[in-house]
């Protein structure tokens, strides 16, 4: 059995997500979708030419809707990136935009029988995720959305770096909105087998100051080269790998959380099934204000998005 992803938008981010999947032979059958003709078949063809100097073949679709069919996974990282370049450095700016490609492209999606499991990296991602599953239907569990996947890899950055430590040493999560609204769940980060709170005054971290670096960290990307693509790409296909490989793992990813109504980032156990399994952290009395913040800011942006 063929492993098939179908990446939809092929800008900055589409096209890592593909360049990463089609060097590390992570499918066998890719589809890319774009509304740029001429730039989707020109990626496809610059895929194909890197394949004879490549370990791996990978069979390429392009624009065709009905390939979806028997995919597995779809990544969606449709977007407007010009429209992230606004003074309050706000991914909502793109809502106008991405909601209403969302709505037709998941239209496309259902008419084509899709019954994988769809990755959302559009943002503002929660919003979109919450819009992708209503207007296919999909089960909760099958649609999910990069999330803060990618804001934890921040802080674990910043983090490693005061300390000299390579980030993969550094566990814990930022919860909530991949936006402005999300924090650094200080209970939850461990450092060599130490909590963060034993560590910080030692070392002297200003954990506050990680904490914007975490929020911030996207558009400090953004406003040196006018986009990013490298950080979300990798947190895209990984993942893509944890649900293909059935491989079960935690990841602060948005699920749906039924006890705030809404999609949103939160640890769970990602595996072929999507969503496998919902974990329930131990979080002060300030981080559960702040994750109920962060929920009803989406909820409201979400409602407002489908008015």
């Amino acid at each position: 059995m063929s492993r098939k992803l179908a990446i939809i938008g092929l800008g900055h981010v589409g096209s890592t997500v593909a360049h990463q999947i089609v060097s590390a032979g992570l499918a066998d059958d890719l589809v890319l979708i774009d509304t740029n003709e001429s730039k989707v078949k020109a990626d496809a063809l610059d895929f194909e030419d890197a394949m004879a100097n490549l370990p791996y073949h990978t069979n390429i679709f392009v624009n065709d809707y009905a390939e979806l069919k028997d995919t597995d996974v779809i990544i969606s990282a449709l977007g407007n990136i010009k429209l992230q370049d606004n003074a309050n450095d706000d991914r909502f700016a793109e809502l106008p935009f991405t909601s209403k490609a969302v709505v037709n492209v998941a239209k496309k999606i259902k008419a084509s029988n899709f019954n994988g499991k769809i990755i959302a990296i559009t943002n503002p991602v929660d919003v979109i995720t919450s819009i992708y599953q209503q207007i296919t239907g999909l089960p909760k569990k099958h649609v999910l959305g990069t999330g803060t996947l990618l804001d934890s890899a921040r802080m674990k950055r910043s983090v490693a770096k005061r300390l000299k430590i390579d980030p993969r040493s550094v566990v814990g999560y930022n919860l909530g909105e991949h936006g402005n609204s999300q924090f650094t769940a200080w209970s939850t980060v461990r450092v060599l087998g130490k909590k963060i709170s034993e560590i910080a005054v030692d070392k002297k971290l200003d954990l506050d100051e990680i904490n914007r670096e975490a929020k911030v960290g996207g558009y400090t990307v953004f406003h040196g080269k006018k986009y990013t693509n490298y950080g979300i790409a990798s947190a895209a296909v990984v993942l893509y790998q944890a649900i293909i490989s059935n491989s079960m793992t935690e990841m602060p990813v948005s699920n749906y959380r039924e006890e705030y109504k809404s999609y949103l980032s939160y640890p769970a156990i990602v595996g072929g099934d999507g969503i496998a399994e919902q974990l329930q952290l131990d979080l002060t009395k300030e981080e559960l204000k702040k994750l109920q913040i962060s929920a009803d800011y989406i909820k409201n942006k979400y409602a407002e998005s489908m008015e």
